[in-house]
């Protein structure tokens, strides 16, 4: 069974998001607030929805903290719809963003996806990656193609779901360039708008943190300008 922890101050929105997962199957936590949020992901929840608004310390900055021990997926829920609420949720780590009010059909559409996705790339059941071969290698870095486990230099690096998809996309077609219009909805799986642009590079940001020995000049993923993206090739 696969356990969501709700992290939202609302009593009457965390009880019937508990109760729609309930009816569901799921097994559900709840906090009212961040720190007794964090306190709960010790427990290894396999998602996590989480509020902006709070009081004490608010929901980005509870992401932050989440993605200091965790990867779990994180589901923000906000009434601000403004784009640059939404990158300033999706640079603190999180995997997605629903705007309130939201229907419980679409609540319900997103978490079966994190989960889904979470399931398949995170890989609760791993398979010995190194043994099978199954892995594409360039430099340093090396990616495991059946799920999440990158590692650069010989050191394992923490991706996120988001974090390794781009990856895997990118280094399975290094002679292609990708836009970010078919980063986004490749990845994301959803029709692509012109804000969606501002939500690639901010992961490409983070991914290039992650794996580059140094971001502003990168090695793997490289920029070319007015095209998008290409893996491990000099920018054009």
């Amino acid at each position: 069974m696969e356990t969501i922890l709700i992290i939202e101050d609302d009593r009457d929105i965390r009880s019937g998001i508990r109760i729609l997962l309930e009816k569901e199957g799921y097994s559900v936590l709840e906090a009212e607030d961040g720190l007794r949020g964090l306190d709960q992901v010790v427990q290894e929840p396999d998602l996590v929805i989480l509020d902006v608004m709070m009081p004490g310390i608010s929901g980005i900055q509870t992401c932050r903290e989440i993605r200091e021990i965790s990867n779990v997926p994180v589901l923000f829920l906000t009434a601000r719809a403004r784009e640059k609420d939404k990158l300033a949720g999706l640079a603190a780590g999180g995997d997605d963003y629903l705007t309130k009010p939201f229907s419980y059909g679409e609540l319900l559409g997103r978490v079966k996806a994190l989960l889904r996705r979470y399931q398949i790339y995170r890989g609760k059941n791993e398979k010995p990656c190194g043994q099978e071969k199954n892995e594409a290698v360039f430099g340093g870095l090396t990616v495991c193609l059946d799920y999440n486990k990158v590692t650069v230099d010989g050191k394992r690096v923490e991706l996120t779901d988001i974090e390794y998809r781009i990856l895997k996309l990118l280094i399975q077609q290094p002679d292609r360039v990708f836009s970010a219009q078919s980063i986004y909805e490749t990845v994301w799986n959803e029709p692509y708008f012109y804000t969606s642009n501002g939500t690639v590079m901010v992961h490409i940001r983070k991914l290039r943190v992650k794996i580059e020995k140094d971001p502003q000049n990168p090695e793997y993923i490289r920029t070319v300008w007015g095209r998008g993206y290409r893996f491990g090739y000099d920018a054009e």
